[in-house]
């Protein structure tokens, strides 16, 4: 159990004379200030909540409405086609007010329940337009007229100036596709992967689950839809990760990377002390709701839900499942270095502290030299085990100033965390910067407490624990197999010049080098969102495609020429594209039969389709880390890394990718060592190779980019 040593207001003695009240100013002060900050922290909620309910729509709009409703009245026109003379024969049986305050309460009654009946109305126009996906299956830069109305209308109907969480009421549910669209497009899938008897057998199954217990689980989800704001997300965070009982460090967790070439100072404090302070700023807007909604195309937005657990939240462990637990506030973060745990306030005066003023207190941490308690120092290694981790995400910032992060999954997905941490580090360079000799700006202040020391009582049952926890960590740790590289023979900017899609055409060119590689094609794993509804998160592309699989051998067939590949990669390319619509649009494959999977455990029936399966293994799992922030044109030495994650299947590889501006694509390459078929670094050649084999088809030179 922590227990921290904390200053009190006051201190009192019992004396012959009585008690003896030494009031202590200070912390008073500290405590009136402290007390400040959390009203003003309501107020801007509650002022946030109204301005979200009624968007899109504003506040002052009622006054416009109600404004104009008593102007028509006082003109001799009733607006209201008698409602209002319905409204003032009601307030006249109460006999307490004159004829003229009877009007005005009236005028100003009809005139809010106009106000709302016509945010309802623009909100639930908003909903059915957004609930329309047609565009994006149009051909790229070639909208219809119909297509740019529809543009046009959601746009006018999307209010002025939107804050982070003011699309969610008017964002549609996730629709639940038909049983027997997904079993064929599943069939359709698999089909590359298996022989002719297998695929036999497996149709047999699909077919039998379409037609006979299918249509029974499908009845249940489709109710599911109906009563709750998304079919998938809720049963996928308990499900996948919070009932997951295996280590999660690895297995789950991703984590983020600094920039490639840049480090903006060596002092380790200095980097802590404007991190932390860019990541606080980001949360003074996130709380503010001052964080602009994703949209596509600046029209089309997303959710925005998973942003609400960012900070101040923890995950619980349990026997059989874990929680999340989310805290409206939280004004310290805990420090761990040689050892120790040091536990930070992040404000003082009432305000937060400055880059310099957190410099300070790093500085002080890492000047203490006071020894670990018994069982303090490999604590942590408890999260590594079948447990859980915490925290949201934990900073990690290096002796020479470089810096990372590792996340925790069950909370949200990577997009969220990247458009915090390419905010932070855009923070950091290029608003709060450092002086000369590599400190944070300002000045230091000694009038700030000092970091205190969280205190421990560890039996040596719990260190016993410990110890073996620290063995699992220390085995998973060391069985990573990991391969990161920057690819700068050409980047996106050279692939759209051939008029292909840049995700598209590092998917084919993995296909490539996983075949060349092991000599097999096997069942890919690209994630992509759902958030174009409410409270979605991801779904899977299968990139593996029949497709695909011909525009390999075709590359690996010698007696090929290259326009025969070409159109074999376009088809492949195509149907890539197609794939990532459709599973971005609530028609994909993977979320659908995962939640069918759930409602049967809870009827107690048992489908060896949906058993099967939900135990393929992803040998090839895939993400594409989105670059959201930095200018590369006028920052071009700013190149993010981004960030990964470990291998999915014992097996198989995990590869992430990130199109950091038009010249450069940076992969990172896992696997496990203990598996004697895979090799990161092995794999990673292969990636280069497939990648400047599959650009020289189209006859644009790499060095067309220079």
């Amino acid at each position: 159990m922590a227990e921290a040593h904390q200053a009190v207001a006051f201190q009192f003695t019992v004396t012959p004379d009585g008690i003896d009240l030494r009031m202590s100013h200070e912390a008073l002060r500290q405590i009136y200030l402290s007390g400040l900050h959390s009203w003003k922290k309501k107020f801007i909620r509650f002022k946030n909540g109204i301005i979200t309910g009624v968007y899109p729509a504003s506040p002052s709009s009622w006054l416009i409405v109600v404004v104009g409703v008593m102007s028509t009245m006082y003109a001799r026109i009733d607006p209201s086609l008698g409602i209002i003379a319905k409204i003032n024969r009601t307030l006249d049986t109460t006999g307490y007010m004159s004829n003229q305050t009877q009007n005005i309460v009236s005028g100003m009654l009809f005139g809010t329940g106009l106000w709302v009946a016509l945010i309802m109305t623009m909100r639930y126009s908003l909903k059915m337009l957004l609930s329309y996906h047609g565009w994006m299956f149009a051909e790229h830069g070639k909208l219809s007229t119909a297509t740019k109305i529809w543009m046009r209308l959601v746009k006018l109907f999307s209010g002025c100036k939107p804050m982070l969480y003011s699309f969610q009421t008017s964002l549609p549910r996730l629709p639940v596709p038909a049983v027997e669209n997904t079993v064929n497009r599943y069939l359709d899938s698999v089909q590359p992967l298996m022989n002719d008897e297998q695929f036999k057998r497996m149709e047999g199954l699909a077919k039998d689950f379409a037609f006979n217990l299918g249509p029974k689980l499908q009845w249940y989800l489709k109710l599911k839809s109906w009563w709750a704001t998304n079919y998938v997300s809720d049963w996928w965070e308990e499900y996948i990760y919070l009932r997951g009982r295996g280590p999660i460090m690895v297995n789950s967790n991703y984590y983020a990377m600094d920039f490639l070439y840049v480090v903006p100072t060596s002092l380790q404090a200095a980097r802590a002390g404007n991190v932390i302070h860019a990541t606080l700023l980001y949360r003074k807007k996130l709380d503010r709701q001052e964080i602009k909604p994703l949209m596509i195309q600046n029209t089309i937005p997303m959710c925005s839900s998973q942003y609400e657990r960012m900070f101040n939240t923890s995950r619980i462990p349990g026997i059989e499942t874990d929680t999340i637990q989310h805290m409206k506030d939280s004004r310290h973060i805990v420090v761990y270095h040689k050892g120790r745990y040091f536990k930070v306030w992040l404000y003082h005066d009432g305000r937060l502290l400055k880059p310099r003023e957190i410099e300070q207190q790093m500085q002080r941490i890492l000047e203490d030299s006071s020894e670990p308690q018994a069982g303090e120092e490999k604590l942590a290694a408890l999260t590594a085990g079948d447990r859980w981790f915490d925290k949201t995400f934990t900073l990690v910032v290096f002796k020479n100033g470089k810096m990372g992060l590792n996340t925790e999954h069950s909370w949200a997905d990577a997009p969220i965390v990247g458009h915090l941490w390419e905010n932070v580090m855009s923070s950091d360079c290029l608003q709060l910067g450092y002086t000369e000799d590599g400190h944070c700006k300002g000045d230091i202040n000694q009038n700030i407490p000092f970091p205190t020391r969280l205190q421990w009582e560890i039996p040596e049952e719990c260190q016993e624990v410990i110890e073996r926890s620290l063995c699992t960590a220390k085995s998973l740790a060391d069985d990573v197999d990991f391969c990161s590289f920057p690819f700068d023979a050409f980047g996106k900017g050279l692939i759209k010049k051939a008029k292909i899609s840049p995700d598209a055409f590092v998917q084919l060119s993995l296909q490539l080098a996983h075949y060349r590689d092991m000599g097999k094609f096997c069942l890919t794993y690209e994630a992509s969102m759902t958030r174009l509804f409410r409270e979605g998160r991801t779904e899977t592309v299968r990139s593996c495609t029949t497709e695909s699989c011909n525009y390999v051998r075709g590359m690996e067939d010698p007696t090929q020429n290259n326009e025969k590949r070409c159109k074999l990669f376009r088809i492949a390319a195509d149907k890539h594209q197609h794939l990532y619509r459709l599973a971005m649009t609530g028609a994909g494959i993977d979320r659908h039969l995962f939640c069918l999977y759930v409602v049967s455990k809870y009827l107690g029936v048992e489908s060896p389709f949906l058993k099967e399966v939900l135990s393929e293994p992803w040998r090839l799992s895939t993400s594409q880390t989105p670059q959201q922030h930095i200018d590369l044109e006028k920052n071009p030495e700013f190149v993010s890394s981004g960030g990964g994650f470990g291998p999915v299947a014992d097996d198989g590889y995990g590869v992430s990718y990130i199109l950091v501006g038009e010249h450069l694509i940076h992969f990172h390459v896992s696997s496990k060592f203990s598996c004697p078929e895979t090799d990161s670094h092995r794999f990673g050649r292969n990636i280069k190779q497939a990648m400047v084999d599959t650009i020289a088809l189209f006859g644009v030179g790499m060095n067309s980019t220079k």
